[in-house]
């Protein structure tokens, strides 16, 4: 292998530059749960497990540990859960949430959490794939579960009792659970098609939770801090969330509704944050100065980035702004787990590259019309295999969807490469390249591109049918405020003259906000919508 890089000639794969973790054999019988506690110090920690960023409330480790017990043994004693039953988590962020996840994974249950913003018709769809025999909601979501379902309500009487006072005896958490066995169902897109179900193991759970260090702290023995500000019931969320726990942190979690980029900020000013889990927004918020600068956030020393991809100029800006928080961004996916990440002031630098392949992650990058395994600087799909890689797809026809190759690794979708120091670069999703002539186009070298344009706010670029040439690459603009005499001709002039004549923009369309989810991921579909109803009505 070579050490600069990671790649080795023989096998044609790259390999993880970091030193191993220290992860159990995996055929140890080992629940997540049972992994945590191993970890956890004696006497616990004195300081919260989970504290409510919002309103102050704090959640200490033995409360955690009592409260999930407790809930575990009422819901085996009184609902009749079991190893692999299946609960669907439907509730707004909240301390509750954290020990529902717990008393869960230590009974072998699975874990679906979905969004407690989805529709009917949204979680209808999530219960089709997972079938649970139980769902945890609140009375504002109870609404939305189909019908014969058990519901257990999380602002009821009901479940505040059984957070007290029942016993499970010397059986927690349960034995018997293996690593292999199914922990967590998340949702995602995929590379195509509707929301699949992604069934996540509990060795991934360990895996994760080891693969993220901690940010040491300004102040020596001071502890550590960690704003979580990402939903929690994003797989990114979810595990960063069960990371605390083994990491014996003091966790921050967001409960106000809707506060958006500046709501996260404000939770993380508040509550001394050092390190924090964030999606693109927020680190676009920072680089803007809309939740103050460094004086804001004394204690902070890192800043980790993920769940969609950050523009090279709002890495930028938030290093001019930050020059000592480490901004380290990664790419992971619910499908293979964390992949990728920055470590320290130096990698976090390399603005435009989602880092260094993480501890026990190996990859290839494939040529996609040959197939012939590449080398470094040589773009292909990404395909990984290691500890943190899903299962595999669940329920009705999703399940039948490979998304391994004959080998068994996994196929993110991602055009790529790898450069000669191991650092990996995402161009595109393969699914989003515009076809223009014999060219292939990424659209995120062009929103790069406009992310950089004085007065431009958000930009997204997708493919317009053309006869002629394929596809053409078409903008969406959101403007800053007060930037109204930016036209399309600028727009389309400044791009042209960064990139080569086949990548130029071929039309510009102005509009309030580009689509996207909190995560900060594009939803190119809407703007698709956008553009077949306009040809339609020929609008564009």
């Amino acid at each position: 292998m070579d050490p600069r890089s990671g790649f080795c000639p023989a096998t044609r794969t790259f390999r993880s530059l970091r030193p191993p973790i220290p992860l159990p054999p995996a055929d140890a019988p080992l629940s997540f749960p049972s992994f945590a506690l191993s970890r956890l110090p004696s006497p616990l920690p004195a300081h919260p497990a989970f504290l409510d960023a919002s309103t102050g409330a704090a959640l200490s480790f033995p409360a955690l540990l009592a409260r999930a017990r407790s809930l575990a043994a009422a819901l085996r004693g009184a609902l009749g859960v079991s190893k692999g039953d299946v609960a669907l988590v439907l509730a707004p962020p909240s301390l509750d949430v954290p020990v529902v996840y717990l008393a869960l994974l230590s009974l072998g249950t699975v874990v679906s959490p979905v969004s407690p913003l989805f529709t009917p018709a949204d979680v209808a769809h999530a219960a089709g794939l997972c079938d649970p025999s139980l769902v945890f909601a609140t009375a504002a979501t109870a609404g939305k579960v189909p019908a014969g379902r058990t519901v257990v309500l999380l602002d009821s009487p009901e479940f505040e009792s059984f957070l007290h006072g029942h016993e499970m005896g010397e059986d927690w958490p349960l034995a018997g659970v293996r690593q292999s066995d199914v922990a967590a169902i998340g949702y995602s897109s995929g590379t195509t098609g509707r929301t699949k179900a992604v069934a996540q193991s509990h060795r991934r759970l360990i895996a994760s939770s080891l693969q993220v260090r901690a940010a040491p702290p300004r102040t020596p023995g001071a502890p550590v801090v960690t704003l979580l500000g990402v939903p929690m019931f994003h797989s990114y969320g979810f595990h960063m969330l069960m990371r605390g726990v083994v990491m014996a942190e003091t966790t921050a979690v967001v409960t106000a509704p809707r506060g958006g980029a500046e709501g996260v900020l404000a939770a993380a000013a508040r509550c001394g944050a050092t390190q924090m889990f964030v999606a693109p927004p927020v680190v676009v918020a920072m680089a803007r100065g809309e939740g103050g600068g460094p004086e804001g956030f004394p204690d902070l020393v890192r800043v980790d980035c993920g769940g969609a991809p950050l523009s090279a100029a709002a890495a930028s800006a938030f290093h001019e702004r930050f020059p000592d928080v480490e901004l380290s961004l990664a790419l992971g996916s619910t499908e293979g787990g964390l992949i990728s990440k920055m470590i320290g002031h130096q990698e976090c630098h390399r603005i435009k590259s989602t880092g260094r392949l993480c501890s026990g992650v190996e990859a290839k990058v494939v040529d996609t019309i040959s197939g012939r395994l590449l080398s470094t600087n040589e773009q292909g799909e990404l395909c990984i295999r290691g500890p943190s890689v899903m299962l595999g797809y669940v329920g009705g026809s999703e399940k039948e969807v490979c998304a391994f190759d004959c080998d068994g690794w996994l196929r993110t979708g991602d055009l790529c490469y790898f450069d000669e120091d191991g650092f990996l670069y995402i161009v595109d999703r393969l699914k989003d390249l515009i076809k223009y002539k014999a060219y292939q186009v990424a659209p995120a070298e062009l929103e790069d591109v406009l992310h950089s344009i004085p007065g431009i706010f958000d930009a997204a670029v997708i493919p317009y049918p053309d006869e002629e040439v394929g596809q053409l690459p078409i903008a969406f603009v959101a403007k800053q405020t007060g930037s109204n005499n930016l036209t399309e001709g600028q727009v389309m002039e400044f791009v042209a003259n960064q990139v080569a004549p086949y990548k130029k923009i071929r039309k510009v369309v102005f509009v309030d906000s580009i689509p996207r989810l909190p995560s900060g991921k594009l939803l190119r579909r809407d703007l698709h919508k956008y553009v077949t109803y306009s040809k339609s009505t020929s609008r564009l």
